[in-house]
C-alpha cells in the first residue's frame, strides 16, 4: 500500500515552525516535532495539499514556498510513503492553535535536541547543504528503526 503526502518546513529569521504532536489519537508521529503537512486530498495536486494542509493546521497562508526534494519512506508495515518535502517563507496570518499538537517556532541549532524521526535529521542536513532538488529514500523496520538511506539513489 502506498500514500501520497506534503511536508514542509516554514522558515523566519533562523527557525521553523514546529508541530509538536501530542493531541492526535493513535498517532504514529506521537511525541514527535515535524512540520506542517498532511495526506493528499482526491485530486489535489502537491501544492494543493501543501496550501491547504498549512491553511488548516496553522490558520495562515504562505507567502513563497519551494519543493525541495521528494521523501520514499518504507515501513516494515507494508506502507510506503511518497512525501514532497518543501520549504517555505512569508507565513501571513495569526496562527491558530491547532488540534494535532502544539505549534512552536524553533531555532534550527536546537533541531538535533528534538524527538525527531532519525530520518528526518537527514533531510534537515539535506535541507541546510544542499540547495538542488533530492530524492531521499529511508527504509524502517516493524519498530520504526532506521535501516538504511539512499539520496539519489546512493547509500548514505
Amino acid at each position: 500500500m502506498s500514500e501520497l503526502t506534503t511536508l514542509c518546513y516554514i522558515e523566519r529569521d533562523d527557525q521553523y515552525l514546529m508541530l509538536h504532536r501530542t493531541k492526535k489519537e493513535n498517532d504514529i508521529n506521537k511525541d514527535k516535532w515535524l512540520g506542517i503537512g498532511g495526506h493528499f486530498e482526491a485530486g489535489e495536486s502537491p501544492e494543493d495539499c501543501l496550501l491547504r494542509e498549512v491553511r488548516e493546521e496553522t490558520g495562515c497562508s504562505l507567502g513563497s514556498y519551494r519543493l525541495r526534494g521528494i521523501v520514499t519512506f518504507v515501513s516494515g508495515r507494508g506502507l510506503t510513503e511518497y512525501m514532497f518535502l518543501y520549504t517555505a517563507s512569508g507565513l501571513e496570518g495569526e496562527l491558530i492553535d491547532c488540534r494535532e499538537g502544539e505549534l512552536v517556532w524553533v531555532n534550527k541549532a536546537h533541531l538535533d535536541g528534538l524527538n525527531l524521526w532519525e530520518g528526518d535529521r537527514i533531510f534537515f542536513r539535506l535541507l541546510d547543504q544542499r540547495q538542488d532538488f533530492f530524492s531521499l529514500k529511508l527504509v524502517y523496520d516493524a519498530e520504526d528503526n532506521l535501516l538504511s538511506a539512499e539520496v539519489d539513489g546512493k547509500p548514505l
